[in-house]
């Protein structure tokens, strides 16, 4: 039996963490980049949002097409290639003078990165059938893992050394993740086509036409939403519940790293779950778990209650992100997996980018209990659209074949 999907997991897996390590350890200190090292004094919150949302904004508008081109070349060519312009990027952030400079290689960024999502792209393709669910479930860990150590890490660097040389410890940790990747990444159910690449237009009429993965990608646009609705808005909470001013930073990060616990404990679990008892079932049982927590953590008002609730969230909003990676997987045909993929990295660049001006504006309408109360609305929402026929994740007759073929 050949093993060779079990090290690619693990190299990638090793690959993923780097990555989500190097924007754990340095992005998060973009603010005070902007103003210590390159002297931004006024309009510093408008400058971070741009900084933060330019480049979600290229990506999800290129990633399509890079899509395209995995399906056209091969997922680890264009896996390799934005490692290695990740890594330029982040040299370029240690050495921009202005915020127009960083700017325009933030723009750089967005258009030309995208290790993460063709990582799992490879995963998903090129896993057995049946462990698919498992692979996705481990390779969801890396960032959860990442999520926890990173944050840690960059703020002793950034304390020690300065935010600046946060960047070139992040673009020396992307350039490992390209080298182990060109050296045991194998790719062996790809074969180079002589088609000629399609157009974005049609890939996203391709796309359409496939209702379960229009489903999951509008699912995936939600749920990520979501989490960004309220993660700018926890430090302000975490104040909120009596914490002092010097210590916030702390019990915040402490909180953070909660959810990345519970997602690195649960996810792997959920995958297996999901080959046993089906994806729907899983992701059902998540956003439900996500919806409810989200509801009860209005009624905790001490540090440790919402600590240890947002804990147990994360137990089950694991779910989400490998069941619908999976959905993606089984139920789009293996010539289009690479841009079903992309249109699912679009789809979550959208809500990284949107949850934050959506959550901030909110909570200055209204008090940040109720946005958890409209974001656990939200998750209940589409745990019930889920059981209605519109939603259904059924594969078509046309995927069933071409995945019969290939399986």
């Amino acid at each position: 039996m050949d093993n060779s999907w079990k090290r690619n997991l693990f190299v990638l897996w090793l690959g993923t963490f780097l990555v989500s390590m190097a924007y754990s350890v340095s992005i998060p200190f973009m603010s005070i980049f902007l103003q210590d090292d390159l002297g931004v004094q006024s309009h510093l919150e408008l400058w971070t949002g741009v900084v933060f949302a330019i480049t979600f904004l290229a990506a999800a508008l290129i990633a399509p097409f890079w899509g395209s081109m995995a399906d056209k070349y091969g997922r680890k060519p264009m896996m390799l290639r934005a490692a290695i312009c990740l890594s330029i990027a982040y040299f370029l952030y240690y050495v921009v003078q202005n915020p127009y400079e960083l700017l325009l290689v933030r723009v750089m960024e967005g258009l030309l990165a995208g290790y993460i999502p063709s990582a799992i792209a490879l995963v998903a393709t090129n896993t057995p059938e049946k462990h698919v669910g498992y692979a996705l479930g481990v390779i969801s860990t890396s960032s959860a893992t990442a999520s926890i150590l990173g944050p840690l890490l960059g703020g002793v660097v950034s304390h020690l050394v300065g935010p600046r040389d946060t960047f070139l410890l992040a673009g020396i940790m992307v350039l490992i993740a390209f080298v182990i990747a060109l050296a045991w990444v194998k790719e062996p159910s790809f074969v180079k086509t002589d088609k000629k690449r399609s157009s974005v237009l049609n890939d996203l009429k391709e796309a359409a036409s496939n209702r379960t993965l229009m489903s999951a990608l509008f699912i995936v646009f939600i749920t990520s939403t979501s989490i960004m609705l309220l993660e700018p808005l926890l430090t302000i909470y975490v104040l909120k519940l009596g914490a002092s001013q010097s210590d916030a930073s702390l019990h915040a990060g402490i909180i953070f790293s909660a959810v990345g616990i519970s997602t690195l404990i649960a996810a792997p679990r959920w995958g297996k779950m999901g080959g046993k008892l089906g994806y729907e079932k899983v992701l059902f049982i998540g956003l439900i778990g996500g919806g409810i927590g989200n509801l009860l953590q209005i009624l905790f008002h001490d540090l440790v209650g919402f600590g240890t609730l947002r804990f147990v969230y994360g137990l089950f909003f694991a779910a989400v992100f490998p069941a619908l990676n999976a959905f993606i997987a089984t139920h789009t045909e293996p010539g289009f997996r690479s841009r079903a993929f992309s249109l699912n990295q679009s789809a979550n660049q959208m809500g990284l980018l949107l949850g934050p001006l959506i959550g901030g504006f909110l909570a200055t309408q209204l008090s940040i209990p109720v946005v958890f109360v409209i974001n656990g609305c939200m998750l209940l929402l589409v745990a019930v659209m889920l059981k209605l026929p519109k939603f259904s994740f059924q594969p078509s007759a046309s995927t069933l074949k071409e995945t019969s073929k290939t399986g």
